[in-house]
């Protein structure tokens, strides 16, 4: 019964340990801006001042937040992504682990591609009929800066 007792004060102290951390992580780090589509929780880590500044010289302002561009459509898609990107910044942040200036990966460079070819289509359908069916250009070939000079 004594082995017993000592697991679960043990286990009560690693999961209270757990949820504090992870409370004040969640306060510290402003989490429930994240939950949001304000563009300013993109900036709540300084390494993305640079591209939040940018945004807002952009002609995108006006028409696009981060999410617009950074989150697959749909309620569940965009969550799911927001959580992935939240946990692997969070984590190359608190490690120290991230290139400077911060780069794109693959996965989000997908994301970001489809949402301009969504809301450009038009233009798309145009640059791309003269190539020929199935040959696809990479909208960030030509439009890198676009959204963040």
């Amino acid at each position: 019964m004594k082995i017993q007792s000592t697991v679960t004060v043990f286990l009560s102290i690693v999961v209270g340990l757990a949820i504090g951390v992870g409370s004040y992580t969640f306060i510290y780090a402003k989490g429930g801006s994240y939950l949001t589509n304000d563009p300013a929780a993109c900036a709540n880590c300084h390494i993305m001042n640079e591209q939040y500044d940018g945004w807002l010289k952009s002609s995108h302002h006006s028409v696009a937040v981060c999410n617009d561009c950074h989150t697959p459509p749909g309620f569940v898609p965009k969550y799911l992504t927001k959580a992935e990107n939240g946990f692997w910044h969070s984590f190359a942040f608190t490690s120290g682990d991230f290139h400077e200036p911060i780069q794109i990966k693959e996965r989000n460079r997908e994301v970001a591609e489809k949402a301009c070819r969504k809301c450009h289509q038009e233009i798309v359908d145009a640059i791309e009929a003269p190539h020929g069916e199935g040959e696809q250009i990479s909208c960030l070939q030509c439009h890198r800066e676009v959204g963040h000079p």
